[in-house]
């Protein structure tokens, strides 16, 4: 596997592709790779002939008083991860490299409504890096595909809705959520979680499960909302939010919405650690 850190040696590496006449997919990561990353590129190596990931902590993406600092940066362990799995190439850029003015510099992407709500609503500005620094990955590396999680799925909706807008040849290419057997969503920011933390966290995605089951049994969105809220707090949980959204445009949908057009999401504190899950709810 080859890594690179600057465009040149990209570039290079990817005209020698296209040349091939290869399709190349893309999987965007800010490091700190498991076995949900691996399964992405999986994924994608299904896709294309050859595969890059990147890696890089993007800090327009980090509000004030976020983990930017501490978040954790394993490129050696990354490195050999991804070699094991047979990548093609590693883009593991510096802030000057995708930031070449400056971060507070830097032209912006701004995806409006869908980045306003939920994680818009609670990191301000949070989205706006996010679309920045995937459509700055598009235009380096112009992939045929482009391979994401779905455990963050209003990032993945705001993904989709930049490449319709904007128009891009890029596949988007969704991968559902990977988990530990106790059911907690794979994250880089588990390893925050203390012990007891770490016993407690799984109640998240059972709280997701028992939303689904309350609405298949006629329950109104609201008084799921609200039980569920009030069951992560019993569990020692500070939610963010805990709501029942229509799927594509993670507005709230008409209490007849069949369920297989919906989704829960939570976003919830648990001592310093923030976590998200969701679950489509017309999941069997």
């Amino acid at each position: 596997m080859q890594t690179v850190t600057e465009l040149a040696g990209l570039r290079s590496a990817l005209r020698a592709w296209r040349r091939a006449g290869q399709r190349i997919a893309l999987v965007p990561t800010m490091g700190n790779l498991h076995a949900g990353h691996h399964a992405l590129v999986r994924r994608a190596q299904q896709c294309a002939q050859r595969v890059v990931v990147s890696v890089f902590v993007n800090p327009t993406q980090f509000g004030p008083g976020e983990d930017f600092n501490r978040y954790p940066r394993t490129l050696e362990q990354d490195q050999a991860g991804l070699a094991a799995l047979g990548c093609d190439l590693l883009f593991a850029p510096e802030v000057a490299v995708m930031y070449p003015c400056g971060s507070e510099a830097s032209v912006r992407v701004q995806v409006p409504a869908i980045t306003a709500m939920l994680e818009g609503a609670h990191r301000p500005g949070h989205f706006d890096g996010v679309a920045t620094v995937v459509t700055k990955l598009f235009a380096m590396v112009q992939p045929d595909d482009a391979v994401f999680g779905q455990k963050d799925w209003q990032q993945l909706q705001v993904v989709r809705r930049l490449v319709r807008d904007l128009g891009l040849p890029v596949e988007i290419v969704a991968l559902p959520t990977v988990r530990e057997p106790d059911g907690l969503a794979l994250s880089s920011r588990n390893q925050y979680l203390d012990a007891a933390q770490r016993a407690r966290a799984p109640q998240i995605h059972a709280t997701l499960q028992w939303m689904r089951a309350a609405l298949l049994q006629g329950h109104r969105h609201e008084v799921i909302e609200r039980a569920a809220t009030a069951r992560l707090q019993r569990f020692g949980f500070a939610p963010d939010y805990c709501v029942i959204r229509d799927a594509d445009t993670l507005q709230p949908a008409p209490a007849d919405a069949p369920p297989q057009t919906l989704i829960a999401l939570i976003a919830a504190h648990l001592g310093r650690t923030r976590l998200i899950d969701n679950l489509p709810l017309g999941d069997a």
